[in-house]
């Protein structure tokens, strides 16, 4: 027994060799800073970046604000992704495991009646038999394939927490650029209704002017035709709004159904007024980064599991209990048992299948590296053109809102010169028809602002912040 513990504890010395690489962050060329970022904005120093801002401190509508946080509750993609960082934390524990002994327990009793005239007369005719033990199990990480394959474990529940951050971006930035085209459309649908009820009035006119000779049947066939063509704009801009409110009861883990609004398209007060922060940053805080990292980490360690297995496996079993014929004497001195038993296994002959699991290893390791590094690349891009197109798109809105300012000054004086009989109707016509394209084309254009927004907080790592 004393030789049988002087071997375990020269064991568990011996234990802490681990082999395979351990991980280091790989290094990628970094850009001093983010391609896109205007004048005024890489001029202000770094305090808090963009992508920092927590979700609710971004936007300013409370519904929206109620709507993300439903969603956070019930959207399914988020609960799938809660259950998998569960599974990888029991999987954690599983492989931990094997760390540590395991015990076992079995306590048996028989009895026996043989026969009277049986071939084997020593035997009584009837026996009885009580066993009780324990026994043990333990393999020695001696080379650190359980440690390694537990370093493996974590790393992808780190992943799989990242993934949930993951989940949540897209879910808070998703439903916010819904919930944005929907407003659009809410106000794509208020101005062709008041365009529709102006030119109804406009008609009337036409008619009235027509029937005193002032006009012709053309200028009110004209009249119409602007009529019915905003007239049929509105079913279709309806069938649109419910289609987009059917998406935020997806998103929203709910049946289709309608949704709630809060503060019109032009009152939202999306800007950008802080930098976009460093490059490097995105490191730390986008999780699809972050989450491609930890798969690195764990096929690195599995390199290390596949090392390990070339060398030989040690194990400990070990057994001990009581065994006897009668209750009485069942826990005396001479009815216990015990064994220990060391065990080498050393892999001799295996047609290559290890080298092959080690090159495999090796292979998903660099196709995880390429990964990791292929999403920081992205990373940069999505960062670079969202500034870009933030920036680009709020000078276009300016130059829309000049635009349309202009066509509303030309259609009133030309309507001011139609009822004065300055000019025909058809000047009317082409006014008004100008005038009625660029109100949709600034709605649009600021839902497209927005949008811009929610799109460079997402490139720059945030909405996943709770």
């Amino acid at each position: 027994m004393k030789k049988a513990l002087i071997f375990l504890a020269s064991c568990l010395f011996l234990t802490g060799c681990t082999v395979g690489p351990d991980y280091k962050r790989p290094g990628y060329p970094m850009p001093e800073a983010f391609r896109g970022v205007g004048p005024t904005i890489a001029s202000q120093p770094v305090t808090m970046t963009f992508g920092e801002l927590r979700w609710f401190e971004l936007f300013k509508d409370d519904k929206l604000k109620e709507l993300i946080q439903a969603a956070l509750k019930a959207n399914y993609d988020v609960r799938i992704a809660v259950e998998r960082i569960l599974q990888a934390r029991a999987t954690v524990v599983s492989t931990r495991s094997s760390l540590f002994p395991a015990v076992t327990s079995t306590y048996y009793y028989q009895y026996q009646r043989a026969s009277d005239v049986g071939l084997s007369p020593s035997i009584p005719p009837q026996t009885t038999d009580n066993f009780a033990y324990g026994s043990l199990s333990w393999e020695l990480d001696f080379w650190g394939r359980i440690r390694r394959s537990t370093e493996a474990a974590r790393a992808n529940l780190f992943a799989s927490e990242e993934n949930r951050k993951a989940a949540i971006q897209s879910l808070v930035t998703d439903l916010a650029q819904a919930y944005f085209e929907l407003r659009e459309l809410d106000l794509e649908l208020e101005i062709s209704k008041s365009t529709l009820d102006s030119r109804a009035k406009s008609l009337q006119l036409v008619n009235a002017r027509q029937q005193r000779g002032v006009d012709t049947m053309l200028a009110v066939r004209q009249s119409e035709g602007l009529v019915y063509a905003a007239a049929a704009t509105i079913p279709n801009l309806e069938s649109q709004i419910e289609q987009k409110e059917n998406q935020i009861c997806v998103l929203l883990g709910r049946n289709p159904g309608p949704i709630e609004r809060g503060k019109p398209l032009t009152d939202q007060g999306l800007v950008v007024r802080v930098p976009a922060g460093l490059p490097s940053s995105l490191l730390e805080r986008r999780p699809d980064i972050l989450a491609a990292e930890q798969n690195l980490v764990a096929a690195n360690a599995q390199v290390g599991v596949a090392k390990a297995a070339f060398f030989p496996t040690i194990s400990l079993t070990a057994s001990a209990g009581y065994e006897s014929t009668a209750l009485s004497n069942f826990i005396s001195n001479p009815a216990s048992t015990w064994t220990v038993v060391p065990n080498l296994t050393m892999p001799i002959f295996n047609a290559g299948k290890l080298r092959a699991n080690l090159t495999l290893a090796e292979a998903k390791k660099q196709e995880a590296l390429l990964q990791y590094q292929q999403t920081i690349q992205k990373a940069f891009s999505e960062a670079a053109n969202t500034l870009i197109g933030y920036r680009k798109i709020g000078e276009y809105r300016v130059q829309q809102e000049v635009y349309t300012k202009t066509l509303e000054d030309q259609t009133l004086l030309s309507r001011l010169r139609y009822r004065g009989g300055v000019t025909t109707y058809l000047e009317l016509l082409d006014s008004e028809r100008q005038y009625f394209t660029a109100e949709i084309a600034l709605a649009q254009v600021r839902r497209d602002e927005l949008l811009a927004v929610v799109s460079l907080y997402k490139a720059l790592g945030g909405g996943w912040q709770e």
